[in-house]
C-alpha cells in the first residue's frame, strides 16, 4: 500500500531542545543538524526529530491512566540489556512500572518522555 505522504520530521516540546538532541543523537547514531537555545534537530538524512523550547513545559507521566503519553518512541534495538545500559548512560532513567516482559522495555528520556527499546518481531 502506497500512502499520500512520508514522514519527515517529528517535532517533541522539550524544556532544554539541545540537551534532548543530544540525548537523541547518542541513542539513534543520528547526526544534529542543528543546534539553538530555542530549537535543536537530529537526522538521519531521511527523516528528522526537532525538539523545540517550551518554557512552561511538563513533562507527561509514566504510567500515567488519567491522562496521555504525548508521544513516545518504538526503538528497535537486537539486545535489550545492552540497549538499555547505553540509552541510562545517555542519560534515560528507568521507571519501576514495565509492563513488556522480555519483549520491550519503557525507559524515560532526559524531558521525561517515555520511549520504549523493542526487541524485533
Amino acid at each position: 500500500m502506497t500512502g499520500i505522504a512520508n514522514l519527515i520530521m517529528v517535532n517533541i516540546d522539550s524544556p532544554d531542545p539541545a540537551a534532548l538532541a543530544e540525548f537523541y543523537r547518542r541513542v539513534l547514531g543520528w547526526e544534529i543538524t542543528h543546534s539553538e537555545a530555542e530549537y535543536a534537530m537530529i537526522s538521519d538524512g531521511t527523516a528528522s526529530v526537532g525538539f523545540g523550547r517550551v518554557g512552561d513545559y511538563q513533562a507527561p507521566a509514566w504510567p500515567n491512566p488519567g491522562g496521555t503519553k504525548q508521544f513516545h518512541f518504538d526503538l528497535r534495538v537486537e539486545d535489550l540489556d545492552k540497549a538499555e545500559e547505553l540509552c541510562l548512560s545517555a542519560g534515560a532513567t528507568k521507571p519501576e512500572f514495565q509492563p513488556g516482559g522480555d519483549r520491550w522495555r519503557v525507559l524515560i528520556d532526559p524531558a521525561g518522555h517515555p520511549f520504549c527499546i523493542c526487541l524485533p518481531r
